[in-house]
């Protein structure tokens, strides 16, 4: 059983992203997620990176709270 705490930064480390506040700010604010777009579908992601969110939203994995959280953040 995974009891890591998925948060943001670690997130984004799984992601293959920097993930230093500064470059969390950064990546927020050069990939706005378009309205009605579902997160693993943005065109920003590697093909890996998509296929990780979307397994872990369709799992509703550990990650799922992270991800969300990731994608209310995008569409701000």
């Amino acid at each position: 059983m995974d009891t890591n705490t998925h948060t943001l930064a670690v997130l984004f480390a799984q992601l293959g992203l920097p993930n230093e506040p500064q470059a969390i700010e950064q990546f927020l604010a050069a990939h706005p997620l378009p309205r009605g777009v579902p997160i693993a579908q943005a065109s920003f992601w590697t093909a890996s990176q998509a296929a990780f969110l979307r397994e872990a939203l369709e799992q509703d994995a550990e990650w799922s709270e992270s991800i969300d959280m990731l994608a209310n953040l995008l569409s701000n």
